[in-house]
């Protein structure tokens, strides 16, 4: 591929340094030559003020133009955003194609990001240099997909959103579009919320937006909309925008949809043409999307496609930070999430979707079990797990690279044209992957590992592929090292295409045969041990590795400069090494000039085949997702969930504290019915409660996401929503905000929850008196029993387990302890940690804590006289009486029998004994007081 010189100077040359693409400054370049990219059917528009600034280092992308674009006053600490007046009064905004000409007249307004900032930070755009006292929040154009982990595919937000609520009547009624500026795909969704917007809430922490925009009527002074309000509560570390309210119109939304939609999702019309208000949000976000990103997206380019809520389960942001879903409470860095249990995955797509499922679990049953079939067939074929995982693991971010490859540049620089070189060699580099993958696929078994096999049998993926290899070297592919790279990209285009081309680098081999050549002459004058290396921001410099002691005068010779110093490794340069790099750099932009020519030529004869990427993106993100499922069952004994009406867990375990603990924690049976749908857990401090209630929760978040999960046996019923209340260690102080937390929490629950809920309530009324704690709980459980949701409630407050005495679908479990007597007499409380039935003998938990103080006998003499009075009063109100004993007992048989005609697999003679065994509890329950009253 490359020259004889370039090859062998490739070879002599190490790298010290890796980098993503060049820093390197423009130079004077010749302004007449810039490529006009002509990617389908759009074309880049060129004043004559910008066209200087090509290829020749002049302003990049989103710089201020010569009429001024609308600037961005930036709110400090201030929570209402006022609008900007433009300088020309009104925008243009709605004609189908590029707006670059009227970009400068939209009428933005934002507020920062950075709260409490004690200036105003103004800017000409978001891309403008002028900001100091603000991050740059929105990503330059022309970066380049790159090998990134997926651990850290989100480290860097990229999700803009656009939200707009319905006026009058039609006030709850929510539509919101978002576009990650990394992936191709415009998400519209449209819902009716009520007056606490938990689910714009929670679709906008999913998304971890880095920027949203709304109406600015949405803020207008003494006016500001309670959604509004809440989003700015909610997410005081994100840029929020407002755009006059003109601009959320939904006719213009469905005209962007038509012209930007791939034909691929062109049902979305059907979809969508009646939901007004994700179009209008949707018609604001793209045009915002091509002012900030200097970019326009290229007709039928994007992925675009609802998204109900209905389809997923909804988990708030308070339950998914109790459950430490994908951020653990106490090291954000930390691993230790149901995240970092599950993910190993091995590319940033898979990564992504991952997170995204576990805060949006499916509630499809048939969706789930296709999915558990896969995993099940990659668990019991070895060669087809270690198969796909080599494929899978050499994908780059293949979502990144649509996005770039879709996205035209409304001008012309060095960093485009060297972004679009690196991103078709990368395009070159993932469709090479098709074949071994369909290999690897051949012979699966699975409904959904079949259909992806025959979604790669596509065509376009080899009509793609043979167009550039037309073109580009065979052997031209992705590297790892900046100077691989730049070789990969000078040599790509094949030789005797462009005469011109070929010229251009075996200058540019020369000059790179003569550094290689400079810098052995200077180790040999001065008997040093120098070697030629390589840097992104450097360009060519040398190295040394010796000891000061070993230089004249302990020093380096002075025609050296920019000398830096680590350990025994110096890195310098010299004045002649310098003029070399510049002529370097100069030859490498004529190189990249002439071959981004070819590639936009290239781009736009391959473009209308190109939408195959998004069906393999979509498949290797979810096989990469699948197999990392599998992977963490290697790990681990979990089995296969099933999905009834019933949520029945065997032996189940906690899977965050089993990675922590590096051995199985202690397992523990869980059982909810429509007919016992309501569990009370009692037990002393310490002894399991709040992790057994948060492993309920992670099991049920692993079932539906299509994990096995860590249990014996399991069967599931379908949570549309997942709500959890859980205490807190600060919890156990006494006062006001901690109390009015809990009040908005149960508040939020109650007003949310329905008949397909899981609802998990931990230590509620702790923050107010034991009176005042009582009558709330009590309260809140009678709220909740009115549901068939299954709830699991855990309490210190042993009165309120006599509520099982009211409602039969109610039953008790405890916490088991062992009380251990030393030699010197001395009590010692062990904890089990083993669930039992009934409620906990440990009733006086707080007394015996006080034995082993200080407190004087008579003082716990006293207490211990004043607690067994009070008992005896409140039991006495709250004794069972036979009839209600035969009641209770009359509900569980039905409930029981109801469950067996809805599931049972029992042949007839089976059947015939399990109900006799029935009717035998059915007739002992009825005779026989139980364990706890007989105690009293």
């Amino acid at each position: 591929m490359a020259g004889a010189g370039g090859r062998a100077f490739a070879s002599a040359t190490s790298e010290s340094h890796t980098g993503r693409g060049s820093s390197t400054p423009g130079v004077g370049g010749r302004a007449g030559q810039t490529p006009r990219y002509t990617l389908g059917l759009l074309q880049t528009p060129h004043s004559s003020e910008s066209t200087g600034g090509s290829f020749s280092g002049g302003a990049r992308p989103g710089g201020s133009s010569a009429e001024g674009l609308a600037a961005f006053p930036r709110a400090a600490g201030n929570s209402t955003v006022k609008p900007a007046v433009s300088e020309r009064g009104e925008s243009y905004f709605g004609d189908k194609s590029s707006c670059v000409e009227n970009a400068n007249t939209l009428n933005f307004t934002s507020s920062s990001s950075v709260r409490g900032l004690n200036s105003t930070c103004i800017g000409k755009t978001p891309l403008s240099s002028g900001r100091s006292g603000c991050r740059s929040h929105t990503p330059l154009m022309g970066y380049s997909v790159t090998s990134s982990s997926a651990v850290s595919a989100h480290s860097v937000a990229s999700v803009i959103v656009a939200v707009v609520e319905g006026r009058g009547l039609a006030r709850g009624e929510v539509g919101m579009a978002s576009i990650d500026l990394k992936n191709p795909e415009m998400i519209l969704s449209q819902f009716a919320d009520n007056t606490t917007y938990a689910k714009v809430i929670t679709k906008l922490k999913i998304l971890t937006p880095l920027e949203i925009i709304m109406s600015n009527t949405a803020c207008d002074a003494g006016n500001t909309t309670k959604l509004f309000s809440l989003i700015m509560e909610h997410f005081k570390n994100v840029t929020f925008t407002t755009v006059q309210r003109k601009y959320f119109n939904e006719t213009k939304g469905l005209e962007y949809i038509e012209q930007l939609c791939a034909s691929e999702f062109s049902t979305i019309f059907m979809e969508v043409q009646s939901k007004y208000y994700c179009l209008a949000a949707a018609a604001a976000l793209l045009k915002y999307v091509e002012f900030i990103q200097n970019t326009v997206y290229a007709p039928k380019s994007l992925k675009v496609r609802f998204q109900g809520s209905e389809k997923t389960a909804m988990i708030d942001s308070s339950s998914a930070q109790n459950l430490e879903l994908v951020i653990n409470n106490r090291d954000s860095r930390n691993g230790h999430t149901l995240l970092g249990v599950l993910n190993y995955t091995k590319t940033p797509g898979g990564s992504r979707r991952l997170r995204s499922n576990i805060l949006e679990p499916l509630v499809d049953a048939e969706t789930i079990n296709t999915r558990l079939d896969c995993v099940q067939e990659l668990l019991q074929d070895e060669e087809l797990f270690f198969g796909l995982q080599a494929v899978i693991s050499k994908f780059l971010d293949t979502e990144q690279l649509l996005s770039v490859l879709v996205q035209i540049p409304k001008q012309d620089t060095v960093k485009t044209a060297e972004s679009k070189i690196t991103n078709l060699i990368y395009l070159k580099h993932t469709l090479e992957l098709v074949e071994p993958l369909k290999a690897a696929l051949r012979s699966c078994k699975a409904q959904l590992l079949k259909a992806y096999y025959n979604s790669l049998e596509d065509t376009r993926f080899g009509i793609i592929l043979e167009k550039i290899t037309s073109v580009i070297n065979d052997d031209t592919r992705y590297t790892k090292g900046c100077l691989s790279m730049r070789t990969q990209k000078c040599y790509a285009v094949k030789p005797n295409i462009n005469e011109f081309l070929d010229i251009a680098r075996r200058t540019y081999t020369e000059i790179v045969d003569d550094i290689a050549g400079m810098i052995t002459q200077l180790a040999e004058k001065y008997s040093l041990p120098m070697k030629t290396s390589f840097s992104s921001a450097r360009g060519f410099f040398i190295q040394m590795n010796a000891d000061c002691s070993t230089l004249p005068n302990g020093q380096l010779p002075s025609e050296f400069t920019k000398i830096t110093k680590m350990k025994n490794t110096y890195s310098f340069t010299s004045a002649d090494l310098i003029k070399m790099n510049e002529r370097c750099q100069e030859s490498l932009r004529e190189i990249y000039h002439m071959t981004y020519l070819i590639v936009c030529k290239l781009l736009n004869e391959i473009y209308e085949h190109i939408h195959c990427l998004y069906k393999l993106s979509d498949i290797v993100s979810m096989l990469d997702m699948l197999l990392s499922f599998a992977h963490a069952c290697t790990l681990s004994d979990y089995v296969r969930p099933e999905f009834t009406d019933t949520l029945a867990i065997k032996q189940g375990w906690h899977p965050i504290l089993e990675k922590i603990a590096m051995e199985k924690p202690v397992s523990n049976n869980t059982y909810l019915t429509e007919g016992n749908n309501f569990v009370i857990i009692t037990g002393p401090n310490m002894s399991g409660k709040s992790t057994y209630l948060k492993q309920i929760a992670l099991c049920q978040i692993m079932a539906q996401i299509g994990s096995y999960v860590p249990a014996e046996y399991c069967s599931f019923r379908i949570a549309e929503q997942i709500f959890t209340r859980i205490g807190m260690d600060d919890d156990i102080e006494t006062n006001a905000s901690t109390f009015m937390k809990e009040m908005k929490e149960i508040t939020y629950i109650i007003q949310n929850a329905n008949d397909k809920s899981l609802i998990i309530i931990d230590e509620l009324g702790r923050g107010t008196s034991a009176e005042e704690g009582i009558g709330i709980c009590y309260a809140a459980c009678e709220y909740l029993l009115n549901l068939k949701a299954f709830t699991l409630f855990a309490t210190h407050f042993l009165e309120l387990c006599h509520i099982d005495a009211l409602y039969p679908n109610v039953e008790n479990y405890h916490f088991e302890v062992q009380h251990v007597r030393s030699s010197a007499g001395n009590e010692k409380i062990t904890y089990t940690y083993t669930l039992s039935k009934g409620y906990t003998e440990e009733k006086n938990y707080g007394l015996k804590a006080a034995e082993v103080s200080s407190l004087p006998p008579s003082i716990i003499l006293d207490a211990k006289e004043i607690t067994s009075h009070i008992a005896k009063q409140i039991l006495h109100r709250q004794e069972t009486t036979p009839e209600m004993m035969k009641q209770r007992a009359a509900y569980q048989l039905a409930m029981r029998l109801v469950q067996t005609a809805r599931n049972s697999r029992l042949d007839p003679d089976s059947l015939r004994i399990y109900l006799k065994a029935l009717k035998k509890k059915y007739e002992a329950s009825c005779a026989t007081p139980r364990k706890n009253d007989e105690q009293q």
